[in-house]
């Protein structure tokens, strides 16, 4: 995996520090706010068109038009908005950015008083803009990179930059691992009213970032606890999923930085009540862990072997269909064909009883095309933030063992009638997100290939590579792992407190329909066969429609907000993913053309 995800840095914002005399008694009101205050005291956060995005010199401006909401934000009985949000994207209209979380709104509530922001790339100007106007000069804020090198470019850029303020303190990690990254991406946010919230992305602190898609986790707001010997605070083997299971998690992934660089931060974060949370915690730690001598009920696992026990407390709908398994990165490593299927095999774990197995999943692998970064927001400016290396022999080696399981980001580019057949055509569920450029991470499990309901579902820093997710380096049971990485997975039975409920894909915005549409289709078909397999000879009489037929409604279903198109749309032969060390001298639609990632 490449240490550098992105070609250059991105436009700076200018700060000023100058208060209206209003803006001041404001500062001081917020100051001494009461803690028992309990919401915001300041308008819901801006948001911006793209024609509004810059000023006349061109750098970025920070005024921002309201959000738009759906019915999203008050849950109605049997219906439950989706844990998992994706980010607004400045470059699309306003329809499209339903429900959907900016920077500014994690970060612009003036109640805050504490932050600390991890992440791989930070520009330090740009996360100061997010923050409240009259208060930002007020709030700690705690950046924890991992560019140890004193000559890196990165860790210069955001050492020099916090220095023009005097509340942002830079931490440097640990990098335990040469070849390791510090890709963690994660706020935690401390506030006036006796409430902190974490929040996990998957977005870098840089703004060019926030014009592609990315996905976005935010916790309840949590309460300090109320007894100071809570039962958080033991050993104890607490349910996977549950608030207390997460917080001895994140409390340990935490500690892995040390007393030194986060021991104020960990022993802050342990004072609050995180019972609220319905997730699983999945995280790396660089360094190398021995399975045989970890029990992870007593001590967090990392990377795959954290995932491989999470899933094996998360149920599989039905036993009896066929499962479908969505890998989404934004980065391929140079991977092995041993550490893909063991990585596969990782994902195929689930919890049952039953005495005989269920089918073996149908797997796919969504990434872009080079039409499709063309076609992007920001067209090839954001092709250094994906890769996928596809020049050496061993590269090209490597893409023809991916290439069956191949898809489309956008699925929307030259059709397949080219080669005179003429093929159904599905009803395709919209995601809106075609024309942003992917850098969000997800790995999706539907319970069948008709895609209507999920098993589980995560969102999380890890692109597909040994660095973030561990490989084996013995027989002995030891686990090497080179990047931090953090994410979190969620399954329909978190929410069983609410009676039966089913996980169920929702696109456009975070909640779930009133009536429970779905896919009927009596012959499924695997998703890696040939498009020839699915031809419909009549012109589209048989065309598949996922609002056919009604199946039988669970007591309560809960949304998971889909970044991606569904039905998939596999490459076509010849179609090669989006590789940023590739010059393309097609130009993307702002006239640019790309002449190869590292290139002059």
């Amino acid at each position: 995996m490449s240490s550098n995800e992105h070609d250059s840095d991105c436009e700076v914002t200018d700060v000023s520090t100058a208060a209206t005399p209003l803006r001041n008694q404001r500062r001081a009101s917020i100051t001494s706010i009461s803690p028992s205050l309990g919401s915001p005291i300041s308008p819901p956060p801006f948001r911006q068109s793209e024609s509004e995005r810059h000023s006349d010199n061109g750098k970025e401006n920070t005024t921002m038009r309201p959000a738009t909401y759906s019915d999203s934000q008050t849950p109605s009985p049997g219906r439950i908005p989706s844990p998992i949000h994706l980010s607004t994207v400045n470059g699309l209209a306003d329809s499209t950015n339903v429900d959907t979380v900016s920077l500014r709104d994690i970060l612009g509530d003036p109640l805050i008083k504490e932050c600390w922001l991890f992440n791989y790339l930070i520009d330090v100007h740009f996360v100061m803009s997010q923050l409240d106007e009259d208060t930002k000069a007020l709030v700690q804020v705690k950046i924890v990179h991992g560019s140890w090198k004193e000559e890196d470019a990165n860790r210069i850029n955001i050492e020099d930059a916090a220095k023009k303020y005097k509340n942002v303190q830079v931490i440097t990690a640990y990098m335990a691992e040469m070849y390791g990254t510090h890709h963690s991406k994660m706020i935690i946010l401390f506030r006036h009213d006796d409430t902190a919230q974490v929040n996990i992305v998957t977005g870098n602190f840089i703004a060019r970032d926030w014009s592609m898609c990315q996905a976005v986790w935010r916790s309840p707001l949590l309460p300090l606890q109320t007894c100071p010997t809570s039962p958080q605070d033991t050993n104890d083997p607490f349910p996977m999923g549950s608030g207390l299971r997460f917080k001895r998690d994140i409390l340990s992934y935490l500690n892995s930085y040390g007393q030194r660089r986060t021991g104020s931060l960990t022993a802050e974060l342990r004072r609050y009540d995180l019972s609220s949370i319905r997730a699983a915690l999945v995280a790396s730690v660089p360094g190398k862990q021995n399975l045989r001598d970890t029990d992870p009920d007593q001590e967090t696992l990392w990377g795959w072997p954290g995932l491989r026990h999470v899933l094996r407390s998360v149920g599989a709908k039905s036993l009896k269909t066929e499962p479908h398994i969505v890998m989404q990165c934004s980065s391929v490593a140079s991977i092995s064909q041993k550490w893909m299927d063991s990585f596969q095999n990782t994902l195929r774990v689930y919890n049952s009883m039953a005495l005989s197995p269920s089918p073996r999943p149908v797997f796919s692998l969504v990434f872009p095309t080079a039409d499709e970064i063309r076609r992007s927001v920001d067209g090839y400016a954001c092709g250094g933030s994906i890769h996928m290396k596809t020049q050496t022999p061993a590269q090209r080696k490597q893409l023809e063992v991916l290439r069956p399981i191949l898809c489309h980001w956008a699925g929307d580019e030259k059709s397949n009638a080219a080669s005179g057949k003429i093929f159904q055509k599905p009803i395709i569920r919209q995601a809106q997100r075609r024309r942003a450029a992917p850098h969000i991470k997800t790995y999706i499990r539907f319970s069948d290939t008709r895609m209507n309901t999920i098993d589980w579902a995560m969102m999380t820093s890890a692109n597909l590579s040994k660095q973030a997710w561990g490989e084996e380096v013995n027989g002995k049971g030891e686990v090497r792992i080179c990047s931090y990485e953090i994410g979190i997975v969620v399954w329909p039975a978190l929410w069983d407190d609410l009676g039966e409920v089913e996980m169920v894909p929702v696109f456009g915005k975070d909640l779930p329909d009133e009536d429970n549409v779905k896919v009927e289709d009596p012959e499924p078909k695997k998703q890696n066969a040939k498009n020839e397999e699915t031809m419909d000879e009549e012109g589209g009489k048989g065309a598949l429609d996922w609002r056919q037929g009604k199946e039988e409604q669970a007591k309560s279903r809960v949304g998971l907000r889909m970044p991606y198109d569904l039905p998939l749309v596999p490459y076509s032969e010849g179609e090669m993913p989006w590789c940023a060390s590739t010059p393309c001298s097609e130009p993307d639609w702002t006239g640019r053309t790309w002449p190869g990632f590292g290139t002059s």
